[in-house]
């Protein structure tokens, strides 16, 4: 535990006053309607929406993700939401504009958009509560769980005190200022954030243990780790790591804030946007900032950690599988004695690894089922000195609440736009509906806070999203630019998703299919993908279109083009029905190609910056130069898709 000074005191409670301020500021404005409660009047500009779409994912949680992953498997192992950059730039030359044109207050209203009836009816009212509720909560209850680990490591404070305080503050904050207040504090969270981040880095890796990056880089614990590609020669590595999540995971999976075709808290910014230009410069500078620049501060304070809290040698954790293994068979025949569970408990820690944060964090400093490698974030931050723990505190608390304000408030929007106003009274005033999600956002909070102080790894949400969003990706894409898919198509995809990978988690399922070498781990989310994808388009065969009223009106609405309305424009040409009010001219080939040389632009920024920090400069250069070429051609191909970000 540490002890804060003045200094830092005044710098943490200044940005708590600042952040309540603003949320006061905004509150009369923001309590109108819920078009200003949910999307301050439509009315933002691109570069105030991006910053805001950096600064929500800038969570808690994520800086103890990335640690998680770069100590276990080397900063390569990042490529598991690398991937996501794909879906991310489709989101920006592809969807953004027709997210825009829809004029949707939710991504979820889009389902009465795009589909007619009561399939359509019972899609929009199930999804707000499943989206909105359980994913989000779920997320949450991530953060909530960083927030709880930094809380107990830095500051030796309680779980139940720590997710009391931070919950109380942010809903205060969240339900008063609305999504304006959300964007205003965004604003100031993000440079909080960066500031935060990166001088945390720059101390970390300057310590006397580590010594500069040129020592940590040929430390023995890290010379290992800092590929950003996964070895080649180790095959299921490859496929784990980088095929799977570039050749199918990025269109196939949702994950908020990576959702195939937009959606969620990305959705919620585009929809707030002055305008369909303003969408894309918003969501594409969040992704240059997202996946190119941000990784990196937390990427090198995971690789300095990995020399103040070693991981145990692999023949080490090797023995203590197996020493654990025994005491496990032993448990099964009796109770242990004290010392046999201590015992227990050293063989476990040192089979993860993590006997040195074990010891640096005893049983009481920090509780046992909360001890992994994403702890290791916090531990490195107790090293920094007054001013800038301060700093780097106030940044955490940032980014806490502007991801947490951003749930709230997403998932409240569903909640009360898509399920009440829906299902529960449909002649709700402004007054009722702003109240009733003031309400959802604190049982939201309450929610999360409760599972939180039951999860033990930030891991396993990233994971249990993942799964469970399998297969469900190609809908979202398609859904737009395939006049077949109906109601049923989502239905059906969203319930075999989630059922399919319920049956393949099951322990007996698990063991004899994987854990036996019947099939390869890896396969497991590739099945699941597959069997989702067959089942929804059987049904989507078997089933009724949509009905002509229902695709005529979107098609008028959004124009989205292509091959796949060909048949609808047919007939409504037929019936004399003027529904195509463009030029005819189908951006998204183009968008698609932008997409691509975006891909080797911010991919190569990524790498670039890498190797600048690694002082491999002939290989900077070559990369550096590669995204200046990238960024001519982008320039050039933005032009021919008639969008500008100002």
């Amino acid at each position: 535990m540490i002890t804060l000074s003045t200094l830092d005191l005044i710098l943490i409670f200044s940005f708590f006053a600042l952040t309540l301020i603003i949320g006061i500021v905004v509150s009369k404005k923001s309590g109108k309607n819920t078009s200003e409660f949910f999307l301050s009047g439509r009315n933002m500009p691109w570069w105030l929406l991006g910053l805001s779409m950096v600064a929500t994912t800038f969570s808690t949680d994520t800086p103890n993700l990335v640690t998680d992953i770069v100590r276990k498997g080397g900063v390569s192992g990042n490529w598991a939401w690398w991937a996501f950059l794909i879906t991310g730039l489709l989101t920006v030359f592809v969807y953004a504009k027709l997210w825009r044109k829809s004029n949707v207050k939710t991504d979820i209203e889009f389902y009465d958009l795009r589909y007619g009836g009561k399939p359509a009816h019972f899609l929009r009212g199930f999804r707000a509560l499943y989206l909105g509720v359980i994913f989000n909560v779920l997320a949450m209850s991530g953060v909530t769980l960083a927030a709880i680990k930094i809380s107990q490591v830095m500051l030796g404070l309680d779980p139940l005190y720590t997710v009391g305080i931070a919950a109380v503050i942010t809903v205060v904050f969240s339900a008063v200022g609305g999504f304006r207040g959300v964007v205003y504090t965004d604003f100031v969270l993000f440079f909080t954030a960066m500031i935060g981040a990166i001088g945390a880095a720059y101390y970390c890796i300057n310590l006397p243990e580590v010594n500069g990056i040129t020592n940590l880089i040929s430390h023995p614990q890290v010379i290992d780790k800092i590929s950003l590609l996964p070895d080649f020669d180790n095959t299921e590595l490859l496929i784990t790591l980088l095929i799977i999540p570039l050749a199918v995971q990025w269109w196939s999976s949702w994950y908020p804030g990576g959702e195939p075709g937009g959606g969620g808290y990305i959705a919620q910014r585009m929809l707030a946007a002055k305008n369909e230009n303003h969408a894309i410069g918003a969501t594409f500078f969040f992704n240059i900032m997202h996946y190119a620049i941000r990784p990196w501060p937390w990427i090198l304070v995971a690789l300095a950690s990995l020399v103040l809290y070693p991981k145990d040698d692999i023949h080490t954790m090797q023995d203590a599988q197996y020493n654990y293994a025994q005491m496990q068979k032993l448990e099964s025949t009796r109770a242990l004695t004290e010392e046999e569970k201590t015992q227990m408990d050293t063989y476990y820690f040192a089979s993860e690894g993590l006997t040195a944060i074990r010891q640096a964090f005893p049983e009481d400093k920090v509780q046992k089922d909360k001890i992994g490698h994403d702890l290791a974030y916090s531990a490195m931050l107790t090293r920094l000195p007054s001013g800038l723990l301060g700093l780097v505190l106030a940044s955490l608390i940032a980014a806490f609440m502007s991801t947490i304000s951003t749930h709230l408030n997403w998932g409240s929007s569903y909640i009360v736009n898509d399920f009440y106003i829906q299902q529960v009274n449909k002649n709700a005033s402004e007054k009722e509906l702003v109240r009733v999600g003031r309400i959802s956002t604190a049982l939201l909070m309450l929610i999360s806070t409760v599972l939180a102080l039951k999860l033990t790894n930030a891991k396993q949400i990233f994971d249990y999203i993942i799964m469970f969003g399998a297969g469900t990706g190609l809908i979202f894409i398609l859904r737009w630019f395939w006049w077949r898919i109906n109601a049923w198509s989502e239905i059906s995809g969203m319930f075999a998703s989630g059922i399919v990978s319920v049956i393949f988690s099951l322990e007996s399922v698990d063991m004899t299919l994987f854990q036996k070498g019947m099939l390869p781990g890896w396969s497991k989310y590739l099945l699941v993908v597959g069997i989702t994808t067959i089942i929804w388009l059987l049904v989507t065969y078997a089933t009724k279109p949509e009905t002509q009223s229902v695709l005529f009106n979107f098609y008028k609405k959004t124009q989205p083009g292509g091959p796949g309305w060909k048949v609808i424009l047919k007939a409504a040409k037929a019936q004399q029905k003027h529904i195509q009010t463009d030029d005819g001219t189908w951006s998204v080939p183009s968008g698609i190609l932008a997409m691509l040389v975006g891909c080797i632009l911010i991919y190569g920024v990524l790498f670039a910056t890498g190797y600048w920090i690694y002082g491999r400069y002939t290989l900077a250069i070559i990369v550096s130069i590669i995204v200046i070429i990238a960024t001519l051609v982008l320039s050039k191909l933005w032009k021919k898709i008639k969008t500008t970000i100002l």
